[in-house]
């Protein structure tokens, strides 16, 4: 049930990204000379438009299962079933993170592509 409520919250972080970005400094920074920041802006609305397309919620659930699969071998291996049990939540844990880390490391390389395409210098 924990392992549950932890996907969900990542789910619900990644579903809403845009701020996310905001808030973790990951916004592109992009070289803003000669460049009309209305225009920019759209454009970059736009670019986060394809970055939704990443399936965020699939990285994140496969994570999770890989996670709890390796843990439960593992706990099950250096003990008995409780071990196996606890392995599998922290496996289940430790894998939604790198599921959710993953989704957000392709959104932001989405956004820069999507940027540089157009035209932007992007700095980071």
């Amino acid at each position: 049930m924990r392992n549950s409520l932890i996907v969900i919250l990542f789910l619900g972080l990644l579903s809403s990204c845009r701020q996310v970005d905001e808030i973790t400094g990951t916004r592109p920074i992009v070289d803003t000379k000669g460049i009309d920041l209305e225009v920019y802006e759209a454009d970059l609305q736009e670019c986060y438009v394809f970055a939704d397309d990443v399936q965020a919620g699939r990285k994140v659930a496969t994570g999770a299962a890989t996670g709890a699969v390796v843990g439960g071998v593992i706990g099950a291996a250096a003990g008995n079933s409780t071990t196996a049990r606890r392995g599998a939540g922290i496996g289940a844990a430790s894998g939604t993170l790198r599921g959710a880390a993953d989704a957000m490391q392709e959104r932001e390389r989405v956004v820069k592509n999507c940027l540089s395409y157009r035209g932007y210098l992007v700095l980071n």
